[in-house]
């Protein structure tokens, strides 16, 4: 698994970068995840219409509207995907298994997809799209986020919910060391080795 390590990187170049990971993928097989945050944004799928009140930048990805900002660990998965459905359920194995090493509390919704607390606080979100047989997009995972900006819109604009972050319920981890736990499960779940690439 070859890890492209971005740093804070606006919404459009992040969406730049990583079509030009896809492409690479496709070309030469290989699974490469990208890992970065953005500054804040509010990004909206495809198939939704409705208004916000807030700017909002549209993608292709799944699902409905997903907050973005400093503090949030967003992977984007390149991942060789010919059966996507089996790629899917490793993806939610490696953060089933980041959050029982970080926040047990937090379980997986399949329904309203994404991780919650209760069932009423979102710490992360997740949405795919594939193409050529490799994904693209992925998780934005709330480690310490400003949840005023976040919790502007509902998460998905599902009712009753709001955005939390692994600061807000209690877990002290820096970005560094929920990196790590996440690249290890995904090594599990994938049978994978890490490649830093420069």
């Amino acid at each position: 698994m070859r890890v492209h390590r971005c740093g804070e990187t606006a919404y459009e170049e992040a969406m730049k970068r990583m079509r030009e990971v896809h492409d690479i993928a496709v070309r030469e097989g290989g699974n490469h995840l990208i890992l970065c945050s953005h500054p804040p944004v509010f990004t909206v799928g495809p198939n939704e219409k409705r208004e916000w009140g807030v700017p909002a930048v549209r993608t292709d990805r799944g699902g409905s509207i997903t907050c973005h900002g400093p503090g949030q660990l967003v992977a984007y998965f390149c991942f060789q995907a010919p059966r996507p459905a089996l790629f899917y359920r490793k993806v939610v194995r490696a953060y089933d298994a980041l959050f029982a090493t970080l926040l047990p509390a937090a379980r997986y919704d399949a329904k309203r997809p994404g991780w919650y607390l209760d069932g009423t606080r979102k710490v992360a979100s997740l949405g795919f799209r594939y193409e050529k047989g490799v994904s693209r997009h992925g998780v934005a995972l709330n480690v310490d986020v400003d949840l005023d900006f976040c919790n502007r819109v509902a998460p998905c604009a599902l009712k009753g919910v709001r955005a939390s972050s692994l600061r807000a319920e209690g877990v002290k981890a820096s970005m560094e060391r929920v990196e790590t736990v996440l690249l290890a499960a995904l090594c599990e779940a994938f049978g994978e080795t890490l490649e830093e690439v420069p």
